[in-house]
């Protein structure tokens, strides 16, 4: 799961040195909708769409009306527009599936992996307690997308936003069927922060404890997914995460040279961890979503 706090009636949150700021805690549409609408009428031309390339190929469930099972009794969120459906699974057939099915390999772990339930919510997740959640993985079995009524694939904050957040969730996945690798815990045990206070660092101090986002830093769970997530679609990640900073004269730099070692020891033991378990070539799906990305840029 990703999230993040929120401040007053406005936030900003940061990905990857992107910003996305919500200026009140509640989008501008109307949320007094019926919550119930649980009958899927498959002659419709979208559940036809979605049941011939979704449900068949990959036993993928695409769920887009808005039930009240899919958000917790002290969480606020739209529910997507039916214009914004077909779209989104556009967006999710090229930069999530299309890249798994373009390597050795990766169209059976796809299918093996893919949860069996994908939830589409038109807003973001506004909890109780300030935070917002940008998506979720439910143990492997359902992966949320938020924010789907703004879909726009060439607006690179939008799109960073919901690359992050399904890398990240689908990423989840295998540690919870596979575990962590067995060294992955013991690179920055120190640099672990909580759940309740990973919010109080910045992308530097993150960076000098060896993790890519200050919320990596909020468990290993976390941390494994973030790396992937990062990995994956950032690219500048060799630069910004791998490459040493030359000539270093204070300590910071140092330390932010030390936080890119543990980050590469990191990198390594989750590429051989996938290569292991699941015989997936991350450095190949990296491949084949920037080849990807390179379309719409």
């Amino acid at each position: 799961m990703r999230t993040f706090r929120m401040k007053n009636n406005s936030t900003v949150i940061t990905i990857l040195g992107l910003s996305l700021s919500l200026f009140s805690c509640y989008p501008d549409e109307n949320i007094d909708v019926d919550v119930k609408q649980t009958e899927v009428n498959l002659s419709s031309e979208t559940d036809l769409y979605i049941d011939e390339n979704f449900t068949k190929k990959y036993g993928m469930a695409i769920r887009y009306r808005f039930v009240d099972r899919f958000v917790q009794p002290t969480q606020r969120v739209t529910p997507p527009r039916l214009e914004t459906v077909r779209p989104m699974l556009d967006f999710i057939q090229k930069f999530w599936i299309d890249p798994y099915l373009a390597i050795p390999g990766g169209e059976e772990f796809f299918k093996e992996h893919v949860p069996s339930e994908v939830v589409l919510l038109g807003g973001l997740i506004f909890n109780g307690d300030g935070t917002v959640t940008l998506g979720t993985a439910d143990a492997g079995a359902q992966i949320t997308f938020t924010n789907v009524n703004a879909v726009d694939p060439v607006d690179v904050d939008w799109r960073d936003l919901q690359l992050q957040t399904v890398y990240h969730e689908f990423a989840h996945i295998i540690h919870q069927r596979y575990k962590l690798p067995g060294s992955f815990e013991k690179i920055s045990p120190l640099g672990y922060t909580s759940a309740g206070s990973w919010f109080t660092l910045d992308d530097n101090d993150a960076l000098m404890r060896g993790f890519t986002s200050p919320y990596g830093t909020s468990s290993p769970n976390e941390d494994f997914a973030e790396i992937v997530a990062f990995f994956l679609f950032d690219p500048d990640f060799e630069e910004t995460f791998m490459t040493d900073e030359g000539e270093c004269d204070n300590p910071e730099c140092e330390s932010r040279n030390e936080g890119r070692e543990r980050i590469r020891q990191k990198l390594t033991a989750i590429s051989q961890h996938y290569k292991k378990v699941v015989n997936v070539d991350l450095n190949e799906v990296r491949n084949a979503i920037q080849n990807e990305l390179k379309d719409v840029q």
